[in-house]
């Protein structure tokens, strides 16, 4: 019997990602953390895996050091089954010097390191949403359906698309018309799904809805090559809009939860709705695991604690605390009579011992972690950050681009910076 073609996993990691300034100062948009134990590639990456897909490919660029070594402690495989993960960084080659320029540049100038065959598929992902998708199922709708290219879409209000490239299908999920993020609301509005339609959705009554491109392509390999063959930088912008009408373009309609982790405030709130009794993303599936690094710790350690609504790490030392809707990394260490409300700590990279802690001393500045008595709301604690004692933190009546040494407000939420000192009593 012929041999079913295979499908290569391509993870877009290479953006600068500035709309999550500060936290990706220092390291890429997929190497940010994210529900206390896991980095945003271990989504992606995860999906492939519970789909039955494990020749992935993650293309970096910009501040990569933490997301490779993330992968490479993260994902090993054994000989027999053929699966990797395999880290494509940016390259100066005899054909180009340039940097990628985009994501369909970005995919340009990898396809001679894929070692794929004509018939074979590539299916494109973005390194930075959080969903669980059965990829499989949308690999073989591809196949089934005789496509050229298949577009991952999520049924989405019009009022919550902006920034989005949005489409309209017809009943055999042909793709009609694209958009890519339009501003004018007659134009979302008159891409909005019919009432027959958003009547089988779970959707809120008198509400408009929009099929949103979820950033998640299938091509033939050979027709990627054909699609790639020219000077466009951009799948959205432009590859998409260039093929409508040319070619059998098909959408793949997700209905599951689904958020695209852009900005501060939606990685914030995103972070804090997996505390909720019910949060919308299930890190519990048995039958589809999110993969993340194996870090050998001992368990979080907790004395006298009051929460409400918390998600708490392994490794973490927490005495005498009142936490709210909080998300606590790996490694975090909160001091007597603190209260936390609404915030996401990233925890530490190691543990201080008593040499560090006398260093610490001498150098006048906090241990890792949030000091004694200390007032924190809505705000995200970046990884190795130092907090004194008597220290009150929020963004309430701040302007958006607020700084004050390592601390800053952006999208309405106070950061503090990674490896950033707050010293005593600093009342912000």
């Amino acid at each position: 019997m012929p041999s079913k073609s295979k499908v290569i996993c391509v993870i877009m990691g290479g953006g600068r990602g500035t709309r999550l300034h500060p936290l990706v100062s220092e390291r890429c948009k997929p190497a940010v953390p994210l529900a206390g134990k896991y980095r945003l590639v271990d989504i992606p990456i995860s999906n492939c895996l519970n789909s039955g897909l494990n020749q992935i490919y993650v293309l970096t660029q910009f501040n990569t050091a933490s997301l490779h070594r993330h992968i490479q402690e993260s994902y090993k495989f054994d000989p027999f089954g053929g699966g990797f993960v395999d880290i494509l960084s940016a390259e100066q080659t005899m054909a180009g010097e340039s940097w990628y320029q985009g994501t369909a540049d970005c995919v340009r100038q990898n396809l001679h390191h894929f070692n794929a065959n004509d018939d074979d598929l590539v299916l494109i992902l973005s390194g930075d949403q959080l969903y669980q998708m059965d990829l499989e199922a949308l690999t073989n709708q591809h196949r089934d359906s005789g496509a050229a290219v298949t577009i991952a879409a999520k049924a989405m209000k019009t009022t919550d698309v902006l920034g989005l490239g949005l489409m309209r299908v017809e009943d055999d999920l042909s793709i009609q018309e694209f958009v890519e993020k339009p501003t004018d609301m007659n134009i979302i509005e008159g891409l909005a799904l019919s009432e027959s339609v958003t009547s089988d959705l779970d959707s809120e009554k008198g509400a408009k809805y929009v099929l949103a491109n979820m950033g998640i392509y299938c091509f033939n390999m050979r027709f990627l090559r054909e699609s790639l063959n020219n000077a466009h930088t951009d799948f959205g912008k432009e590859v998409i809009p260039h093929l409508l009408g040319k070619v059998n373009m098909k959408s793949f309609v997700f209905e599951g939860y689904w958020e695209d982790i852009g900005t501060i405030h939606s990685f914030f709130e995103a972070n804090l709705s997996l505390a909720d009794p019910v949060p919308p993303f299930n890190f519990f599936d048995e039958n589809n695991p999110v993969y993340t690094r194996a870090r050998f710790l001992p368990a979080a350690k907790l004395n006298n604690l009051t929460t409400k609504e918390a998600i708490v790490a392994g490794g973490c030392i927490i005495s005498q605390c009142n936490i709210e809707r909080c998300v606590i990394g790996v490694r975090s260490k909160i001091c007597d009579g603190t209260n936390l409300k609404n915030v996401i700590m990233m925890g530490s990279d190691f543990f201080e011992n008593d040499e560090d802690r006398k260093e610490n001393r001498n150098r006048q500045r906090p241990d890792i972690g949030v000091g004694e008595n200390c007032q924190i709301e809505n705000a995200i604690i970046d990884k190795g950050a130092r907090i004194g004692k008597n220290v009150r933190l929020s963004p309430a009546g701040k302007p958006d681009m607020f700084e004050q040494g390592d601390v800053m407000v952006r999208d309405g939420v106070l950061l503090v910076l990674k490896n950033g000192v707050v010293p005593d009593g600093t009342v912000i």
